[in-house]
């Protein structure tokens, strides 16, 4: 019989090479926000994958980026302070990259100091011709000397096995750390802030959606009158001026209105459970440099 193996896996990238959208593939649920936009990921999320001999913890890192505020310096820290406790990192780039540009090259050195067992992923090879990324397999090849070098799409399903089988052939034998049945050790309360954030991302004009965070204040459960589950949930989003306020809002309240409805058919899909979603929208001008929320996505030890 095969021996069981486990461990942690970081996920580490530049900001928008696709470190989300390739958690979700390979854990197989929506546990990080995608949204093409700077910063999506804040926290170091955790997915977790089980298969029949390896329990695989990934923990995605918010993207390696230029920081201008409180907030970017402690989400830089988060990414590259889970480098230390991890089993394996994946070093996810892009493959429209012509050289290893300063953000890659930081990554690269932070990755030498800590002395990780790490893959290479190459993503976005859809875009590229295959002369190109030979090119650039052969120059990160003569930086470190990676485990494998695994070219994807992060959107096509077809690779999930080839970086699950390749992550189980690197981990040692342990135990399961989480239940089977889990697949992130976010709350649900996270979950559903996350969930809300992602839509906001998604549906308003550039300038507004890194300026807001989302924060559930009531989260409670009830059967309704035919019995069913359902879940009350109470959310503030706040930003960081009024003309945001507007913009969040919308004429008649039409845009809250909608990143509500997106954010609770999300949920009920994710939840299994029936949601009654309110949210209000709040300016809170300097959240960005508050410790208290700041502190908020730092790396859970």
């Amino acid at each position: 019989m095969e021996k069981f193996k486990s461990g942690f896996v970081t996920l580490i990238g530049r900001t928008n090479v696709g470190k989300s959208t390739l958690l979700n593939l390979l854990v197989g649920e929506k546990v990080a926000a995608i949204a093409n936009k700077v910063q999506t990921t804040r926290t170091a999320i955790k997915g977790i994958v089980n298969r029949e001999n390896s329990q695989i913890i990934f923990i995605d890192t918010p993207g390696i980026h230029k920081p201008k505020t409180k907030l970017n310096e402690t989400m830089i820290e988060t990414s590259f302070g889970s480098l230390k406790d991890s089993d394996l990192i994946l070093f996810l780039i892009e493959a429209t990259s012509d050289e290893i540009g300063r953000g890659d090259r930081r990554i690269l050195e932070k990755i030498k100091e800590a002395k990780k067992k790490t893959i290479l992923i190459i993503n976005k090879i859809d875009l590229v011709k295959k002369e190109k990324l030979l090119n650039l397999i052969d120059l990160y090849r003569k930086e470190y000397d990676f485990e494998a070098v695994i070219p994807i799409s992060a959107t096509n399903s077809k690779y999930k096995e080839v970086i699950l089988d390749e992550i189980e052939k690197k981990l040692k034998e342990g135990p399961a750390y989480y239940d089977i049945e889990e697949y992130t050790d976010q709350t649900l309360r996270q979950l559903a802030e996350e969930t809300i954030r992602e839509k906001a991302l998604k549906l308003l004009q550039d300038e507004v959606p890194h300026g807001i965070y989302v924060e559930v204040e009531k989260m409670k459960q009830r059967k309704n009158k035919n019995g069913e589950d359902i879940y009350d949930i109470e959310a503030t989003i706040y930003c960081l001026r009024n003309s945001h306020k507007g913009i969040i809002i919308g004429k008649n309240g039409e845009m809250l209105k909608k990143i509500g409805r997106m954010a609770r058919i999300d949920m009920e899909e994710n939840f299994g459970v029936k949601i009654n979603l309110k949210t209000w929208v709040k300016v809170k001008e300097d959240w960005q440099e508050n410790d208290a929320i700041v502190n908020k996505f730092k790396l859970n030890k």
